[in-house]
């Protein structure tokens, strides 16, 4: 009975410290997530981008994070593999910082971090102090689930089972290398992971030897799950975590086996407490990343001999887009026929974001070649139109309850609202980028700062938007709303501090005034249609209000009030 009250307080323990983490990564994700690739993609140098992959692995709390973001970059062609590794090993090093942090016994901060952080959560409606609170909550639970387990431990520490445990895993370090492997792999966070192996010393559950070797294994199992998540991702992504996985496992592994020896024959104390074993881990980290960095650059033509580029089909069309979603025959189910025209929003998304993604680039160069190009797309997307308007007419009305017939309505809505937002960027945005190339004027450093950070944001929106397609989520529904939002008030300050550089007599400003004034209303008007898959969801969970006016007045009140 002790056993299974022991189990269920440790797996509540760490089910909390999961949950901790992943919040404090969501809110920073979704504070900050649409800067990401500005961050990652402005470094040239190997250590300025180490430097920042160590400080987005602090603010993120994951060095998994960090490998996902680099990796996907890499595969959108945005960076080169030595510089993507470079970030990855510096996220390593940031994620160990984090644990040097979090390892202090600050359980004095639990109640101010819970008070502010709920107050801004449920208290605020704009996104980044809502989310700021989240951070301050998810930091709280880390240190109130870290107090859990130390509490999880106390009664066991003196049972028969624990200290035989323990001195297995002190003469076996190759199987506590293993499970520490295992364990991070397992949780999918070394942070969590290596926490939860530092509490284990602290406490005198596990001697400090074997809370090294499991350490160590906890850094080969966080090099393993990047290489998992990025399975599915083109080539040139899952370069990058391969890449990590040798460099990190070799070392692990080389560490482990001299750590051992040297604890061994005496020329390291096996009593040290957790502290120690936080500075080991911090070490290891710090030594991989001093060691690798020079590297990073040799390493790419073997990996990529290692892992070649998927050759493309002789017959293949390099610009053919995946075929429409469809199919006439489904229309007699309901079930089948929302599936279907969920399927074909999705890519009607797709085409769109694919406009959408390179209009800065088209800023800065307003090829002819590529807005022609742009336009070519938006004929496919004005054809998913088309064919959205045919198929919910063809369903039978008879077979479609009231529940699947608004479902179809709302998404042909929708559809009509991602034709429109394909013509602001064909027929408005693309017009704007070519007056551009024509006068050879730019924006302000200032005004196209301003201009970068609404397309990140938006183009952020417009993958979140997808999702909400996809799972519906009321939460992901209220965030995209909520964002609709910050893109006004993103769009209102920007035109208000074009209109001080204009009275400071900024010539750049004045010169491509309209152009820019012209491009905020356009970006913010792409942004609604965007947002707009939001509107149903949060209107039938009456998140929603009708309207915003204030209900007229009875008339003997309107008397009273004349």
């Amino acid at each position: 009975m002790a056993i299974l009250v022991f189990l269920t307080q440790l797996a509540g323990a760490t089910m909390l410290l999961l949950f901790a983490v992943r919040m404090v990564r969501t809110g920073i994700e979704r504070s900050y997530g649409a800067s990401f690739q500005r961050v990652l993609t402005r470094n040239n140098s190997m250590m300025g981008s180490s430097l920042t992959g160590m400080l987005l692995a602090v603010v993120l709390q994951s060095s998994a994070a960090v490998a996902l973001l680099a990796s996907g970059f890499a595969a959108g062609g945005y960076l080169a593999f030595p510089a993507g590794l470079a970030i990855v090993l510096g996220g390593d090093l940031g994620s160990a910082l984090v644990i040097q942090i979090l390892s202090f016994r600050l359980d004095w901060l639990v109640p101010l971090l819970l008070a502010i952080g709920g107050w801004l959560f449920v208290k605020t409606e704009r996104k980044r102090p809502r989310q700021i609170g989240r951070i301050l909550m998810g930091v709280a639970f880390i240190l109130i689930s870290l107090r859990f387990l130390r509490e999880a431990m106390d009664p066991i520490r003196d049972s028969a089972f624990l200290p035989a445990i323990a001195d297995y895993l002190v003469r076996d370090y190759v199987t506590a290398f293993i499970v520490g492997g295992a364990l991070a792999f397992v949780m999918h966070s070394s942070v969590a992971a290596i926490l939860m192996c530092v509490t284990l010393v602290q406490i005198g559950a596990l001697p400090f030897s074997a809370g090294l070797s499991l350490v160590l294994g906890a850094n080969l199992g966080s090099a393993l799950i990047p290489v998992w998540l990025t399975r599915g991702m083109d080539i040139r992504a899952r370069r990058i975590p391969y890449a990590n996985l040798a460099l990190r496992g070799v070392w692990a592994v080389l560490c482990l086996f001299a750590a051992n020896l040297a604890l061994r024959a005496g020329m390291i104390g096996s009593d040290y407490q957790g502290q120690m074993l936080v500075n080991a881990h911090l070490a290891f980290n710090a030594s991989l990343l001093i060691l690798s960095l020079p590297f990073c650059g040799m390493l790419q033509a073997p990996f990529m001999r290692l892992l070649p580029d998927e050759k493309p089909i002789a017959d293949a069309n390099p610009l053919a887009r995946p075929a429409s979603a469809l199919d006439p025959q489904v229309a007699g189910s309901p079930t089948l026929a929302i599936s279907a025209l969920k399927r074909e929003l999705v890519r009607m998304a797709d085409l769109v974001q694919l406009m959408f993604s390179p209009l800065l680039g088209l800023y800065r160069s307003g090829e002819p070649e590529q807005i022609k190009a742009i336009q070519v797309i938006d004929q496919d997307v004005n054809q998913c139109l088309t064919d959205i308007r045919a198929f919910v007419a063809a369903l039978p009305a008879d077979k479609m309850d009231s529940k699947n017939s608004d479902a179809a309505r709302d998404m042909l809505e929708y559809a009509v609202r991602l034709e429109t937002a394909g013509d602001v960027v064909a027929k408005r945005l693309t017009v704007l980028a070519g007056e551009l190339r024509e006068t050879g004027k730019q924006f302000s450093p200032e005004g196209w700062s301003e201009v970068q950070q609404m397309h990140e944001k938006i183009l952020a929106n417009l993958k979140l938007a997808t999702n909400v397609i996809i799972s519906e989520d009321l939460e992901s529904a209220r965030l995209l709303n909520l964002e609709k939002t910050e893109i006004k008030r993103a769009e209102r300050d920007s035109r208000k501090r074009h209109f001080r550089r204009l009275q400071n007599g900024m010539a750049e400003s004045f010169e491509t005034s309209d152009v820019h004034l012209e491009t905020l209303r356009a970006l913010r008007e792409f942004n609604s249609h965007i947002a707009a898959i939001s509107t149903p969801i949060l209107y039938s969970s009456g998140q929603l209000l009708e309207t915003r006016l204030i209900e007229e007045l009875p008339p003997r009140e309107q008397e009273a009030e004349t």
